[in-house]
């Protein structure tokens, strides 16, 4: 079997072991056991040393690479940290009804939006430290909404009330800070002082007047972004869009449809308004004579048709003294304000933004004299957001407006 063995190793060794491989320019992988005229060459007297083949490559490839190597253009990038800035003023009346409510009990205000975060101020009249036993009043700002890590400047203000200016400011902007900004770790995180004013002294000051105080909260959330280089920028204008349609509304030549509102014409364009507004499409292109040139109008005064056709075609309010001013005056009659006829207009022709539009109008003097007659406007309307401030107005503040719920 050893022989056998021997044998057969002989035999493979003759057959595949003198072959070699040989690399040429003209050919590929060559077994010189199968080409006899290679066979000599596979003699080593007859060989070329074995590293005259890499001097080769190494010469071929040295005489193929470029002189210099060519860089393209460098790009660049740049980190930008900045804060985005907001503030919100908070109006504490009645100062002295809420002191007594406990150590580390708050006044809040309404949550306001900075950096896509929502925050508010926390007021503590009789202090939040059980230790200082209420000889200082507290002051907080809170993340009033979900985040992590968020990271930020805060600038507290208790206002000056007898107009010379000097208020009580503290601050992080404009300073440097060693620690860099304070960094609120979840929601109910705050910053502020405990012992943000004395409270005999606070109650004494310029700052106290009709016992009423009044602070300002300016919140500026640190925000990154990475900037690529830009050499040049072009402005983009603000969309004037309603600009030209106002320009369309103006121009009667262009116009298909009149409207008679007590004896004023109006002219306007079908496809505008039945864009704008469903009832006006149904009105124009199902459920009306399209050849019908004038409509008339009997519900609306001219001047209120004349707002509603304004927001149709700009997308805004119209710059009128008189429906700005409409709610100032509290009375019984403020269904006949122009604020409160135009969202009636808006309810007719199904605009939801014109409705929000005319509900924060209306919102902005709600009182305990009004709430009621604004509360029924809502509720006749349709206001929903309208409502339920009112509401949340009247809860608020049941001692006052007893006889209206």
């Amino acid at each position: 079997s050893f022989c056998i063995l021997s044998n057969f190793f002989h035999f493979w060794q003759n057959k595949f072991c003198l072959g070699f491989l040989e690399v040429t320019p003209e050919r590929k992988f060559y077994h010189a056991s199968h080409r006899p005229h290679l066979l000599a060459r596979s003699h080593p007297q007859n060989q070329r040393p074995r590293h005259s083949l890499l001097e080769t490559n190494q010469k071929i490839m040295l005489s193929s690479s470029p002189s210099s190597p060519r860089l393209g253009s460098p790009s660049s990038s740049r980190s930008v940290t900045e804060t985005v800035n907001g503030s919100h003023n908070f109006t504490i009346k009645g100062y002295s009804l809420a002191k007594g409510i406990g150590v580390g009990k708050h006044i809040a205000s309404d949550n306001f939006t900075v950096g896509g975060y929502q925050w508010a101020i926390y007021f503590y009249p009789d202090g939040k430290n059980p230790e200082d036993n209420s000889t200082y009043v507290s002051v907080f700002i809170a993340l009033a909404s979900e985040g992590t890590d968020v990271r930020a400047l805060f600038e507290l203000t208790l206002l000056d009330q007898s107009g010379a200016g000097k208020h009580k400011v503290h601050s992080h902007f404009d300073r440097s800070l060693e620690s860099g900004p304070y960094t609120l770790k979840y929601r109910g995180s705050m910053w502020g002082y405990k012992r943000f004013f004395r409270r005999n002294m606070l109650e004494s000051s310029v700052f106290l007047k009709d016992d009423c105080l009044k602070i300002n909260c300016t919140v500026g959330v640190v925000v990154s972004a990475i900037d690529c280089s830009r050499l040049h920028s072009i402005h983009v204008p603000e969309s004037d869009i309603g600009a030209h349609f106002g320009m369309l509304l103006e121009n009667e030549e262009c116009s298909d449809v009149t409207f008679i509102v007590s004896g004023e014409k109006f002219h306007a364009h079908k496809l505008v308004l039945a864009a704008r507004s469903p009832v006006f499409e149904t009105d124009f292109f199902d459920g009306m004579d399209e050849d019908n040139p004038e409509i008339v109008i009997t519900d609306m005064e001219p001047k209120v048709f004349k707002a509603l056709l304004h927001y149709i075609y700009r997308d805004t309010l119209v710059e009128d003294e008189d429906f700005l001013a409409s709610t100032s005056s509290c009375t019984p009659s403020l269904s006949d304000t122009f604020a409160a006829k135009l969202l009636a207009a808006s309810e007719k022709y199904a605009l939801p933004r014109l409705r929000l539009m005319c509900e924060s109008v209306l919102c902005r003097d709600i009182s305990v004299d009004s709430v009621a007659n604004i509360l029924a406007l809502a509720d006749r309307y349709h206001a929903s957001d309208l409502k339920s401030v009112c509401l949340k107005f009247a809860a608020e503040n049941l001692v006052g407006v007893p006889e209206v719920f």
